[in-house]
């Protein structure tokens, strides 16, 4: 009997066992990124979705409005609620055979904080950053943090978490995101949501789709050469790794401790197809999967990372940051919606003579990207720091970059754009230049690096022999007239164009001058033209 019994339990746990694997117990879920504390994007078609068992009923309502979908073959399901303007709070209750019940919930405006280490840089380690952190009491911005996450394929996957923003909750949140928010929200009263999905010394392609990536295939080619090189040796790297590497350092870890000295930093795993540096992971893992999370926009700090000579390097990024932003807003499906982006602060030594800058070249690839409809850029070449890759004055570059959110976005009448060159004229052994973009007129301002009485400076000017010295220059109304007693014939001129730019041309708006060059020369990172076949 006993035996029987037995049978009897075996073949009752197969049964359960196989009608768990087909879903029939399967619980209504929902996508990570919709919790409690969580903003819903105001005056916007809503899509919410989660999985169940296949052909489960599921029904999503709030704010009066009911939407029921039944969830498909593969086990997903997708409601999209009508625009809804009110700010909340309310709940959002979605039923299935369960019911998940979020609390706490808000309308207002969504944006996405993302790129590399310049954006992961935390409120607490900002300028004034316990300050910082204290007075952040606004329980009408939430954060939502997405866990860091790698894959070889686009995933549904997600781990994130909204919480409101307070003393408790900011610290260790994207600062450039946190500041642009607040300066926002204290503006326009709107209620706030900032999504952080960011990760260190990472490169535009591995947030970029391979569909879109494959769309350029004189980059795309050399770059997945590249890559395939470093996921061949892997296997054989690892194991080296593994086997004498890390014992030989944990050898000198111990031989460190024991004579009282600094023991040596853990080496660098090799890099492998799960990286995140790899072309498209961190966009497979990190933005796939939120999307189509409807949103107001996104602000974007990266570019380090690219500042090379290569097929992602300095000059190409003028086509994949563009090609990236392309691929998202694809993706959504919204439209243009708003993109706005940190211009690479100012770093290393100050040049004492006109030299190649790769840092300069990215900049004005990321000025060429202006070109793309409701786009904006904020400076930090007077915010960044010689010594230090990761300046700490984060409020300076987010505010301009609220700034531009609050003129074009939000339709206040505020000053956000700084001089920008225009076009320039040769009157004999001088050039003149426009700006647009001057709020009231220009100025020369008083900086760290150009203290006061110091005269214009941060020009170069150069003749057809394309020889670039310091010029002198002076603010004439409305223009500003450049010149060199070395160059009696100039052609050209240049302002702010190195790693660490000394300048200081700003307008009444305090707003420093963008970076440019009048010249079409061929630059440090930009590809040789390649032979006819």
């Amino acid at each position: 009997m006993r035996e029987l019994l037995d049978v009897r339990r075996i073949v009752c746990v197969v049964a359960l066992l196989a009608l768990a694997g087909t879903g029939a117990w399967a619980e209504v879920t929902l996508s990570g990124m919709f919790t409690s504390n969580m903003v819903l994007q105001r005056g916007l078609e809503l899509p919410i979705w989660g999985g169940a068992a296949p052909g489960e009923q599921v029904t999503v309502s709030t704010c009066g409005q009911e939407q029921s979908t039944v969830a498909g073959d593969d086990g997903k399901w997708m409601v999209r609620l009508d625009p809804i303007e009110m700010a909340g709070p309310f709940t959002v209750t979605v039923t299935g055979d369960n019911e998940i019940v979020l609390e706490n919930v808000i309308m207002g405006d969504v944006w996405i904080c993302s790129g590399q280490s310049n954006m992961v840089w935390a409120v607490c380690n900002s300028v004034n950053g316990a300050e910082e952190v204290a007075a952040a009491d606004y329980p009408m911005i939430r954060l939502c943090q997405v866990a860091r996450t790698t894959s070889v394929e686009p995933t549904d996957r997600i781990a994130a978490s909204w919480q409101p923003c307070a003393p408790e909750t900011v610290g260790g949140f994207s600062a450039i995101g946190y500041f642009f928010g607040r300066d926002v929200h204290l503006a326009t009263g709107v209620p706030i949501g900032l999504i952080s999905a960011n990760w260190d010394a990472t490169p535009v392609e591995a947030w970029t789709s391979a569909e879109k990536l494959a769309e350029y295939p004189a980059i795309a080619g050399p770059l997945y050469e590249r890559w395939q090189g470093y996921i061949d040796a892997y296997p054989a790297a690892l194991e080296k790794y593994q086997s004498e590497t890390i014992p030989a350092w944990e050898k000198q870890v111990a031989e460190a401790r024991e004579a009282g000295t600094t023991p040596p930093v853990r080496p660098r795993a090799p890099v492998g197809p799960e990286a995140p540096t790899r072309p498209s992971n961190l966009f497979n893992a990190m933005i796939y999967p939120i999307i189509p999370y409807a949103i107001k926009g996104a602000i974007w700090y990266q570019g380090e990372s690219n500042v090379r000579a290569d097929e992602t390097g300095a000059w190409n990024y003028r086509i994949l940051f563009p090609a990236m932003i392309e691929d998202w807003r694809e993706r959504w499906g919204i439209g243009d919606f708003p993109f706005g982006w940190i211009q690479l602060a100012n770093f290393y030594d100050v040049a004492e003579q006109p030299a190649d800058s790769a840092w300069a070249e990215l900049r004005e690839s990321q000025s060429a990207t202006l070109a793309l409809p409701n786009t904006g850029q904020a400076l930090a070449i007077d915010s960044g720091m010689a010594d230090n890759i990761h300046p700490t004055d984060k409020q300076t570059p987010a505010h301009r970059l609220a700034l531009w959110a609050l003129a074009t976005v939000y339709g206040q009448d505020v000053d956000y754009l700084g001089p920008t060159y225009e076009s320039m004229e040769i009157d004999g052994d001088r050039i003149r230049l426009h700006f647009t973009g001057v709020a009231d007129r220009l100025r020369r301002m008083v900086t760290e690096n150009a203290p006061y009485p110091s005269p214009l400076v941060g020009f170069q000017i150069a003749g057809a022999d394309r020889q670039w010295v310091w010029a002198d220059a002076q603010i004439e109304h409305d223009t500003v007239v450049v010149w060199s007693g070395q160059v009696p014939h100039p052609v050209a001129v240049r302002y702010a164009w190195s790693d660490n730019p000394v300048a200081n041309l700003y307008d009444d708006a305090g707003l420093p001058a963008v970076p440019f060059r009048t010249d079409d020369w061929p630059l440090f990172t930009q590809p040789s033209p390649q032979p006819s076949q």
